[in-house]
């Protein structure tokens, strides 16, 4: 039976309204700013063929692709998965803390560790980078725990709230169920959950679709409707949008340096073509007879290009010579003034890039690295919001009180590259300042799970310390005398200060 999509916020409404920005993401598109310029918006899947080295290959005047599409295909470096990977690296959860407790939640760490998503943040990180957002499912296992599932922007589409866009109205997530072939739809609203399957594997959404003849409310085998209400009372989609000072929906990391991965790209395979076709020096000679085939009437090659070969001739007016080999330093040049372009508007390190670090100071790395220790920084303030969202979602799945917590914090790990000299060294000092203890751990790169086995072991070892010879072992404490005499002003056997 066709959906109704009709109805302005109505299942079939947004779920034809969601799907159609799901498509419509994955494909280049015009966009014209507000003075009428058109300008080409890519796509999903060009953002992932270049995160994946598969950038398209330029045209080369005099280099025919058919010939040589092969060995271009050599030339395609991938520097911008370097522009990804660079500050993905460096960005590690390490815990949660809520409310004014300054000790990492214990609880939060748990869940965190049965969704195994040490291993899974980094997909999200990486996939919010790479494809400009990324998002977090948080859903009741069936046993009222809380489970975790991270979901590409190639999967996920959700909808703001036009007066609060912090707030999510609606959101769909879609995927192509391989064990039937159908493709199926789930749809949250704050208030309701419905379920959809279709048996086409090529979707479209018209923009303006009155009906969704291709959907259908998805039921069990018994027969029983999966719609149902949504017992979170919110959207169980979490976002993680990067670069959303760039573009609200999110700009992926190495989008404004396609055009420089380009200009690599270009400059490679010009580089090559020059090496494989004029590297090599050319010989001529002048005035001499070249015999011909009878049967074919094709000239007879009369010398044989041989490093161990001698041409030589009996005609005293033959002249022999050989042209000038082209030289490849210009387009060297002009392939590291493009990488060192992407370095400068990516912030990557130019030593990340270029590999020249030889007797560099560790002040001098530092200060090249000072742009991308911010950049992950900003990334840290972004993204710590959305985990923080999480969390508090799979504690709503517990119905813990935490749910309502507004005053949580993501404990990152250090972004910056430091020695252990150093930061042994600042400990000393934070110490002498008055910093805490369990402080200086964080500040040292401890977990919150390593500084709570330390702080057992402190425990442990200060007990077990021996004590120093000729120490008097340690006594009650003593009460101060007290006067048997009645005191005008005050009860008799009061404590006399000492």
């Amino acid at each position: 039976m066709a959906i109704d999509a009709s109805k302005p916020q109505s299942p079939g409404w947004w779920l034809a309204r969601l799907g159609y920005a799901l498509l419509y993401e994955r494909d280049d598109h015009v966009h014209t700013d507000y003075r009428g310029h058109p300008e080409m918006v890519p796509g999903l899947d060009r953002l992932q063929a270049y995160a994946e080295g598969r950038a398209p290959l330029p045209h080369v005047p005099g280099v025919d692709p058919a010939e040589a599409r092969e060995w271009m295909k050599d030339a395609r470096t991938n520097w911008t998965a370097l522009v990804i990977d660079s500050p993905a690296e460096r960005l590690g959860v390490e815990g949660f803390r809520f409310g004014d407790d300054s000790k990492a939640d214990d609880d939060a760490n748990r869940i965190w560790q049965e969704n195994s998503m040490d291993a899974e943040s980094e997909l999200v990180h990486y996939g919010a980078m790479s494809q400009r957002r990324s998002f977090v499912l948080v859903e009741d296992d069936g046993a009222g725990n809380p489970r975790m599932l991270h979901k590409s922007a190639r999967q996920v589409a959700v909808a703001r709230d036009p007066h609060n866009p912090r707030k999510i109205a609606a959101g769909l997530y879609m995927y192509l169920d391989d064990w039937t072939g159908q493709s199926r739809a789930t749809l949250w609203t704050p208030d309701e959950v419905h379920e959809f399957v279709s048996e086409l594997t090529e979707l479209a959404f018209p923009l303006r679709a009155v009906r969704l003849d291709s959907w259908d409310f998805w039921t069990l085998p018994s027969g029983k409707d999966t719609s149902g209400p949504n017992a979170l009372k919110q959207v169980p989609l979490v976002p993680f949008v990067n670069r959303r000072n760039r573009r609200p929906d999110g700009y992926a990391e190495h989008e404004d340096v396609l055009s420089i991965q380009n200009r690599i790209t270009t400059g490679v395979i010009q580089l090559m073509a020059a090496g494989r076709y004029g590297a090599f020096k050319q010989r001529w000679a002048a005035g001499l007879e070249v015999d011909e085939d009878p049967l074919t009437g094709q000239k007879i090659q009369p010398f044989k290009l041989d490093i161990k070969t001698l041409w030589t001739t009996d005609d005293h007016d033959v002249k022999f010579g050989e042209f000038a080999a082209t030289d490849l330093r210009p387009y060297v040049a002009a392939v590291q003034s493009a990488v060192q372009d992407l370095a400068a508007i990516s912030k990557t390190p130019p030593h990340y890039l270029l590999g020249q670090v030889v007797n560099v100071s560790g002040d001098a790395l530092k200060a090249a690295e000072t742009g991308l220790a911010s950049k992950v920084k900003s990334k840290q303030r972004e993204y710590g919001e959305s985990w923080e969202e999480v969390m508090r979602l799979a504690f709503r799945v517990m119905g813990d009180a935490r749910a309502d917590e507004m005053g949580a914090e993501t404990i990152w790990a250090d972004s910056e590259s430091r020695t252990v000299s150093e930061l042994a060294d600042a400990a000393v000092k934070k110490g002498a300042a008055g910093v805490p203890w369990r402080q200086r751990m964080e500040d040292l790169g401890y977990t919150p799970q390593q500084i709570a086995r330390m702080e057992i072991d402190r425990a442990s070892d200060a007990m077990l310390a021996p004590q120093p010879v000729g120490a008097t072992p340690l006594q009650p404490k003593q009460q101060p005398p007290t006067d048997p005499r009645t005191m005008i002003g005050r009860g008799g056997n009061e404590p006399v200060a000492a």
